[in-house]
């Protein structure tokens, strides 16, 4: 299985980082003061004095942030960023933004600049992109496959546990199969996408947190498996929703009210579970709004960029951020609260691009935390057994010091699916999942889990440098940051290197409001790739004769 494992990460993380490699100018910029070119490579691009800016004019009749020129469905366009001097199109000053041809001149402070075309040998680029596509089409077939049967290993061992034949993981297991195939030909001969690479390794997570449910309770893996089909189905959503980034910018008020609104029942209706007052219960069905306010949080704090790059007012961002963390702090449940702490860094920083704004930012958090150190006496508890968990083996430190155990006695390749104590401590299949992975399904298995995040984080980090626009960028890049320190939180937690806070492995853990929501996460990351919403082309014989679909 560790084996296998590697050859899913191997062909996913080849395939991922293979196409971004598949470079070219989108158009060029033509300066006729000094007769030369200069490449646009992204779809959002700033023009300005600064040096952090896309394209760089060094003279002081241009703004430090002057314009930006963009790529939509219909175009290019161009629009000014409250400029000094202006932006002038074929020596007609615009007023917010305006279409740009090919052929046209842009006059930015004392600069012209003629939009030209790009590559000129696009036709053999595309040949090449072809064939890679191909090829591409083979390795998801096949990164399927094997992650299927990388689940069939898992089910088989849960099946002959304690040496009697049980059929019901593999009726897990064929869900499971179904909603991997399912998926694959609904977006590939639907929709025309080529790649899938994000999604398998969604599903090679998911799976294994729903078998390793199954190890501590039938219904529990129930309950991820109707997770994991909403979950899929909230991915395939968020990405149609935001496929236009202008249309997700006007919806950005309708969605933060809808958070605040969803905190609200929260607060008023919560039940109090584990020191936190963060469960719903609508029947025999436990929810947990903040999961959700998660995505809407990323949605909220990206979309507010409005005009793109030509706003850039954080106050509205702020306050959203406040009222959230406010509550979040209200209910007391902290560790959530970090992690919407962290993706508001992440936002600011991208959208500011200050440092003093984060400095200030991490001083009042300072200021915070102390006052809930003084005033939330459960939270000092989980910080009383940091780092001193043996002392308090048997009371505050109990859960630590157990993960420490029965991972240690797992080794490399586990004592097997099932078969661990661990699952016999509270928590263990949520809080503590990662000291059951490393005890029954064994460290090299846990540390590739750990792995596969990390390709996801680091993919997005990269599509952000050319997604189609700012949008995607900055919310691809906030969920990669939670999805990430949640991970870590969850990890660190439960060996005590950090404090344990409570807060789930994202894919693997026990729980359907967190499994929905991570998938919701990686929606965004989707998104940040620009062959996410590219139209597939591809021929078909009929007879001797070609049809180009």
């Amino acid at each position: 299985m560790p084996l296998i494992a590697i050859l899913i990460l191997y062909f996913c993380f080849y395939s991922l980082f293979s196409k971004l490699s598949d470079t070219r100018k989108l158009i060029t910029l033509y300066d006729v003061s000094s007769c030369s070119l200069i490449p646009i490579w992204y779809w959002e691009n700033s023009i300005g004095r600064h040096k952090h800016c896309d394209v760089i004019i060094d003279s002081p009749l241009v703004s430090r942030n002057h314009a930006v020129l963009y790529r939509r469905d219909d175009g290019w366009f161009i629009a000014d960023t409250n400029s000094k001097t202006g932006v002038f199109l074929n020596g007609k000053r615009i007023e917010k933004s305006e279409k740009v041809l090919v052929g046209d001149i842009l006059k930015i402070g004392d600069r012209e600049l003629i939009l030209k075309k790009g590559e000129p040998n696009s036709f053999n680029r595309n040949k090449r992109r072809k064939k890679r596509l191909e090829i591409k089409d083979i390795s998801t077939v096949f990164m399927i496959l094997i992650t299927n049967i990388f689940h069939l290993l898992a089910s088989l061992r849960l099946s002959y546990f304690e040496e009697k034949w049980n059929k019901e993981p593999l009726i897990f297991l064929g869900v499971i199969v179904g909603i991997s195939w399912i998926y694959y030909f609904i977006f590939r001969f639907v929709f025309r996408r080529s790649n899938f690479e994000l999604e398998i390794l969604g599903l090679f997570l998911s799976g294994i947190g729903i078998i390793n449910s199954y190890s501590v309770s039938s219904s529990s893996a129930f309950t991820q498996l109707f997770a994991l089909a909403i979950g899929v189905i909230f991915f395939s959503f968020i990405t149609f929703f935001i496929k236009n980034p202008d249309f997700a910018m006007k919806c950005r008020i309708y969605i933060a009210v809808l958070a605040v609104i969803l905190l609200g029942i929260n607060l008023f209706f919560g039940q109090v579970k584990n020191g936190s007052q963060n469960w719903i219960n609508l029947g025999n069905v436990s929810l947990q709004p903040s999961e959700f306010v998660k995505v809407m949080f990323v949605f909220f704090g990206a979309s507010t960029l409005y005009g793109l790059q030509t706003s850039k007012n954080l106050a509205g961002f702020i306050l959203f951020s406040c009222i959230c963390m406010g509550a979040l702090f209200i209910m007391g449940d902290f560790g959530t609260a970090c992690i919407f702490f962290v993706a508001f860094i992440v936002i600011a920083f991208m959208r500011s691009g200050s440092v003093r704004t984060i400095f200030l930012t991490l001083v009042s958090a300072g200021i915070g935390l102390t006052f809930i150190l003084n005033f939330k006496p459960y939270v000092v508890n989980r910080f009383a057994a940091w780092r001193h968990v043996w002392e308090h083996a048997n009371d505050i430190g109990y859960q630590q010091t157990r993960v420490l155990a029965y991972s240690a006695s797992g080794g490399l390749l586990g004592m097997g699916i099932g078969k661990g104590c661990l699952k016999y401590i509270f928590a263990a299949p949520s809080d503590l999942v990662f000291g059951m992975l490393c005890e029954e399904w064994g460290l090299i298995l846990s540390i590739l889990v750990i792995i596969s995040i990390g390709i996801a984080g680091i993919y997005a980090r990269l599509c952000s440098l050319r997604s189609r626009s700012t949008f995607y960028s900055i919310s691809s890049c906030a969920a990669a940051a939670i999805i990430l320190f949640q991970m870590m939180m969850n990890v660190f937690g439960s060996i005590d290197i950090f404090p344990l806070t409570g807060v789930t492995f994202p894919f693997v853990s026990l729980g359907g409001s967190s499994l929905i929501s991570t998938w919701g996460l990686l929606a965004f990351i989707k998104a940040a790739d620009e062959h996410t919403y590219s139209i597939r082309r591809y021929k078909v014989s009929f007879k001797g004769k070609e049809r180009l679909k």
